[in-house]
C-alpha cells in the first residue's frame, strides 16, 4: 500500500513510535517494525476480547504462539517479543499500566553457529607459510605456532612475556579473561620455533619491550598488525579465507577433541568457566562421522 493511502496510526501506536524515535533513539526502520508488531498485537488482542491496557502474560504467550502456529519463523518472534517488551515498557512508563507484563517475556534462541577451522592439511601450510629467514617471518612462526599449540586469545598471545614460556618443561603461563591465570602445554614444534626467535630477539634488540612478541621497533607488536601479517601469511599458504587469530583458537579446539582428547582438558586449555562454551567445538565433519559410524557399527 503506497504511503498516501495508508491508514492513518491509531494514537497509541503513533505515540508509541514517537517514544522509539525521540527517546530511544531507534532508526526508523526499527520504529516501523515495532509499531507494526504492535499494531498486530492490538488486532489480535481486539478480535480475542483481550484488553491491551491490563493484558495479562499468559495473553502475550498465547499471541506468540498463534503467531508462530502461523508461520512466524524465529528471527521474526525475536523482533516481535522486543516489540512486545517495548510497547508494554512504554505503557508502564506512560502510567498506563502498574507494570509491564512483557518484562520476562523471552523469544526463541538464536541458534549457535558452529565456528569454522581449518583443516589439518591447512594449518600445516599456514604454519609452514613464514619460512624465510626474515625477523618478521621467524617471530611470526613462533606466534603462529604457539596459537595453535595453546588455543591463546590473539590479547593473551600479544601479552605474554618470555618468562611465561617454560621451554624446558613445555608450558606458558597465560593471564587470561578477568585475570585468571592457567597454565597450557606447548608441543616440541611450538618450543623449537620460540627458542628460535628469542636467540633473534636477543641479537637484535638491547632495551626491548617486556612482551614476548615485538615489533621491528622492538616494542609489542599491535593485535593490527598481527592480524594484517596473519592475513598475508594465509594468501601465502593458499588459504582462500580470511583469516583471524581466533580461526587458530578454534581450530586448537577442534583437532584436539578430533583428536581424542577429552572435553574437560580442552575446556581448561581454553580458559572457559562454562563447560557449555567449550561443547560447541565438538562438531565433526560429516565425512568423518561416515567414516567412523562404518568402521564402527556392526553392520558398518
Amino acid at each position: 500500500m503506497s504511503p498516501v493511502n495508508r491508514p492513518a496510526a491509531p494514537e497509541p501506536l503513533a505515540e508509541f513510535a514517537r517514544y522509539l524515535s525521540l527517546e530511544r533513539g531507534l532508526s526508523p526502520r526499527t520504529v516501523e517494525a515495532y509499531s507494526a508488531d504492535a499494531g498486530r498485537f492490538l488486532i489480535w488482542a481486539r478480535g480475542h476480547g483481550v484488553d491491551a491496557r491490563a493484558t495479562p502474560r499468559g495473553d502475550l504467550d498465547d499471541f506468540l504462539w498463534d503467531e508462530r502456529r502461523r508461520g512466524l519463523g524465529a528471527a521474526s518472534l525475536r523482533r516481535l517479543v522486543g516489540a512486545l517488551r517495548a510497547y508494554f515498557a512504554y505503557q508502564a512508563l506512560e502510567g498506563r499500566l502498574p507494570e509491564s507484563p512483557a518484562e520476562s517475556l523471552r523469544g526463541p534462541r538464536r541458534a549457535r553457529r558452529l565456528p569454522r577451522h581449518l583443516t589439518e592439511a591447512e594449518a600445516a601450510r599456514l604454519l609452514a607459510a613464514p619460512s624465510t629467514g626474515a625477523y618478521d617471518d621467524v617471530r611470526d612462526r613462533a606466534a603462529l605456532e604457539l596459537l595453535y599449540a595453546a588455543g591463546l586469545r590473539v590479547s593473551e598471545l600479544l601479552s605474554l612475556t618470555p618468562e611465561a614460556a617454560n621451554l624446558q618443561e613445555g608450558w606458558v603461563r597465560v593471564l587470561g579473561k578477568g585475570g585468571k591465570e592457567r597454565l597450557v602445554p606447548v608441543h616440541a614444534r611450538a618450543i623449537a620455533a620460540v627458542r628460535v626467535y628469542l636467540q633473534e630477539r636477543e641479537r637484535r634488540f638491547k632495551n626491548p619491550a617486556p612482551e614476548l612478541l615485538l615489533g621491528r621497533s622492538g616494542r609489542r607488536l599491535s593485535r593490527g598488525h598481527f592480524w594484517r601479517r596473519l592475513r598475508a601469511l594465509g594468501r601465502r599458504a593458499g588459504i582462500e579465507q580470511a583469516l583471524h587469530p581466533h580461526l587458530l583458537r578454534h581450530t586448537f579446539a577442534t583437532h584436539l577433541l578430533a583428536g581424542g582428547a577429552d572435553l574437560r582438558s580442552v575446556q581448561e586449555m581454553l580458559g572457559h568457566a562454562d563447560l557449555s562454551t567449550t561443547q560447541i567445538y565438538t562438531h565433526l565433519d560429516a565425512a568423518a562421522l561416515k567414516a567412523a559410524h562404518a568402521k564402527h557399527h556392526p553392520r558398518g
